[in-house]
């Protein structure tokens, strides 16, 4: 008999039988370098520090090359997000979406799927990133995608429009989930402002509410499936239109598969096709 019987007490290996595992490594960051234009203030932020969690088994623990090219992007055609209601799925570090707050929008929801770990790492690069007056104009939530909206759409002004909801939604890397394509084009016509032509329609002078999915390939082989997405936004009344296509270094320089497909960042503009009423 061991020591810890003859005292009663117990060790933590008797209590915990589980084969040893190593620490969760620590919380890494990446820095995002805003492009300014003469437009833009001197002293608006000129670089976004993402902490990204130190592993997740969602994939939080890296910046994707299509958020920063979704950023970029963003930053090239502020009108799309000046003074509009933006809503990130899946949002992960947060970075389309910080720097949507920080260059003008009305009012920025982040979700990420409702895990502690990746909720309050969102929480902690909104709150470092965003000024404490920008900071009342953003949300962070847990959202599952293809579930309900009603919390999404409650957090938007109540003084607002009755027809008016989400003006811009981002998806980022996030159709190679590919079980997940319907739940996620639920949720943005859920989401998504009407177009002219619909009752109670917005003013027709505005940027058309749209839904930007930006990804890469990472799995070539399967490219195919990562663009059923499109096929079937297509079959729901989606209008497509691709508007970037970019290089970057491979996220996984080492993953099988051609270099050039895994590296290229391909950007689409969704917006709902005019109803015929």
């Amino acid at each position: 008999m061991d020591s810890s019987d003859e005292d009663g007490s117990e060790s933590l290996q008797d209590i915990f039988t589980d084969p040893w595992r190593p620490p969760t490594p620590e919380a890494t960051f990446a820095r995002y370098l805003s492009h300014k234009n003469e437009n833009v203030s001197k002293d608006s932020p000129s670089e976004v520090a993402i902490r990204l969690v130190g592993s997740h088994p969602l994939w939080g623990h890296y910046l994707w090359n299509a958020s920063v090219a979704v950023a970029e992007y963003l930053e090239s055609n502020r009108d799309s997000v000046r003074g509009r209601f933006v809503l990130e799925l899946g949002a992960g570090g947060g970075l389309p979406g910080i720097v949507s707050a920080q260059i003008g929008a009305e009012m920025v929801v982040l979700t990420d799927y409702p895990d502690r770990e990746l909720i309050d790492n969102l929480t902690y690069n909104v709150d470092h990133n965003v000024s404490p007056t920008g900071r009342t104009k953003v949300d962070v939530m847990g959202y599952v995608w293809g579930h309900k909206v009603d919390d999404l759409l409650a957090v938007l002004p109540s003084t607002r429009k009755s027809w008016r909801l989400f003006d811009l939604i981002i998806l980022s890397d996030l159709v190679f989930n590919h079980s997940q394509h319907d739940a996620l084009l639920r949720t943005c016509e859920l989401c998504l402002t009407p177009l002219p032509g619909h009752v109670q329609e917005p003013p027709s002078n505005q940027p058309a509410p749209c839904v930007l999915v930006f990804y890469s390939h990472h799995r070539p082989h399967l490219a195919h499936r990562d663009l059923d997405f499109f096929n079937k936004a297509r079959s729901q009344g989606w209008v497509c239109e691709k508007i970037v296509n970019r290089k970057f270094p491979p996220m996984f320089p080492d993953d099988p598969g051609d270099e050039e497909v895994r590296s290229t960042v391909h950007g689409w503009r969704l917006v709902r096709g005019l109803s015929e009423a």
